[in-house]
């Protein structure tokens, strides 16, 4: 990578990292919540809804959060989704029908009821302060052996688990007006994973990072790995720069 485009990337995150950058986005949400346990849930469900056209995601967590009246942990804990989802095969959102999401809230109350919250349990598996330790433990928590498959949370981590990604950045890294750092004690920023999905990959690809069309974990690493060279403390704050790239070029 040159110094041009090291340059580049310098310059649209500096950009794009700022408290603007959360209006329209589903970080928002975990911003105007109370309570450590309830902000780790908010951000754990909006990360797992975020994806398609953001006019379509951002009113079905925000419907989520008006039923739970803002405590959104306490709603999973009590079980009431259950009359607020309702049990059957109609749409909830795209591919998730109102019975995975229900599936969905019962795993994670199960979790919750056990590690008391999302960053207990995320503090008990990750043990060396890898993120991938986390992502592994998560997706095989939410798909146990003998069970229906997640359509919420990946089986393996053989995709790029880019929603699980952006969830961690949200959690860990600290010192931005954007993501909330409460893990980073427990996670080291320096092991997160880029967020890669098919427009990021596309964003990469211009700017001459990559010439891939894979959305894999492996390519996801490879594009953390490149992006290290320009910000080499904080390799996934080229998430902001390339979404500022394909903003701006």
């Amino acid at each position: 990578m040159n110094q041009d485009i090291i340059n580049i990337l310098l310059k649209e995150a500096d950009r794009y990292e700022t408290e603007s950058f959360l209006f329209d986005d589903p970080s928002w949400f975990m911003h105007h919540v109370t309570g450590r346990r309830n902000k780790e849930v908010t951000a754990f469900v909006a990360s797992c809804l975020s994806y398609g056209a953001r006019e379509m995601f951002i009113p079905k967590i925000e419907y989520l959060l008006r039923r739970a009246n803002g405590e959104l942990d306490r709603w999973v804990l009590s079980g009431e989704y259950n009359w607020d989802v309702p049990d059957n095969d109609e749409s909830f959102y795209r591919l998730y029908t109102n019975a995975t999401m229900n599936r969905f809230f019962a795993k994670l109350r199960k979790l919750l009821c056990e590690h008391g919250t999302l960053g207990a349990f995320a503090a008990d598996m990750v043990q060396d302060k890898e993120a991938i330790t986390f992502i592994e433990a998560i997706t095989k928590y939410f798909n146990p052996e003998g069970e229906p498959a997640s359509l919420v949370i990946p089986q393996n981590t053989q995709s790029s688990c880019k929603r699980l990604c952006m969830f961690l950045r949200w959690m860990v890294r600290d010192d931005s007006p954007v993501d909330l750092g409460i893990w980073s004690s427990f996670i080291d920023r320096k092991t997160l994973i880029m967020p890669l999905d098919t427009h990021v990959v596309q964003e990469a690809n211009r700017l001459g990072l990559m010439n891939t069309k894979s959305t894999t974990m492996s390519a996801a690493k490879e594009l953390t790995r490149i992006l290290a060279k320009a910000f080499p403390d904080d390799p996934v704050r080229g998430d902001f720069a390339l979404f500022g790239y394909g903003v701006n070029h």
